[in-house]
């Protein structure tokens, strides 16, 4: 936006021509793509011109509220965040030009109420989600208009939102819970199971006088057998070794 100022003038007729404190001030507004110069106050109540200012944060809600604002350019600024659903109160609207920031989320639904809007650009953001249809937005048919956010489907787009996407990524997410659920049910089974095989042999050791003594006798068996093997295995070892 820019501001021009001019020499004194004198009365109100020439603060009806744009005029404050003896200044004339005049605003360049880019509107449908067009530059426009304005020189009545009045004007600057209907059209908001912020482009290429380098501007941060969000859009605030509160823009809905400018239901007499027909012009609103923010493109090329460093704005982040969602598009507000209130945008869709400015019924006056008829120029949102958006392009060239850092938007995400989806495109409310509330942009097709605006039944004035017959200019919208809102390529290269990051916005997602299919493109709503309806109402004034049937007649911005340019696909030009999204150009620059990969995530966006639907016409105008050649890109189709596919619901078997979102039933293939819940499909996913299931397995993968029930996975996590299954080695979780696995791992406290194998706990489960190991304590209670220690107990089972450490309570019928307790009670059980002739249990005990199979018990030790299997053990000094098995034992007995695996200290002869081990040697025997040594033995043969050390002959071969020898020759």
């Amino acid at each position: 936006m820019a501001l021009q100022k001019g020499g004194k003038t004198k009365g109100t007729e020439e603060l009806e021509q744009g005029t404050f404190f003896g200044f004339s001030a005049s605003f360049l507004f880019v509107i449908k793509g067009a530059e426009r110069l304005f020189s009545n106050i009045l004007d600057l109540m209907e059209s908001i011109d912020l482009s290429d200012n380098n501007l941060f944060g969000e859009i605030p809600d509160e823009i809905g509220d400018l239901w007499a604002l027909q012009n609103l350019n923010l493109s090329r600024n460093h704005l982040s965040g969602n598009i507000p659903e209130n945008i869709g109160k400015m019924k006056s609207l008829e120029s949102l030009d958006l392009r060239m920031n850092n938007l995400s989320g989806t495109i409310p639904q509330s942009l097709s109420a605006l039944t004035y809007l017959n200019h919208l650009n809102l390529s290269y953001n990051n916005l997602s989600g299919p493109i709503p249809t309806g109402n004034q937005l049937q007649t911005l048919p340019d696909p030009s208009i999204y150009i620059g956010n990969p995530y966006l489907c639907g016409p105008p787009t050649t890109k189709n939102c596919s619901t078997n996407e979102s039933v293939h990524d819940l499909s996913e997410g299931t397995a993968d819970r029930f996975d996590k659920f299954e080695r979780l049910w696995l791992s406290v089974s194998v706990i489960l199971g190991f304590i209670t095989g220690f107990w089972a042999i450490c309570g019928a050791l307790l009670i059980s006088k002739s249990f005990r003594y199979g018990y030790f006798n299997l053990i000094d068996t098995m034992y007995d057998r695996l200290y002869v093997a081990v040697a025997l295995t040594h033995a043969r070892l050390m002959r071969r070794w020898g020759n």
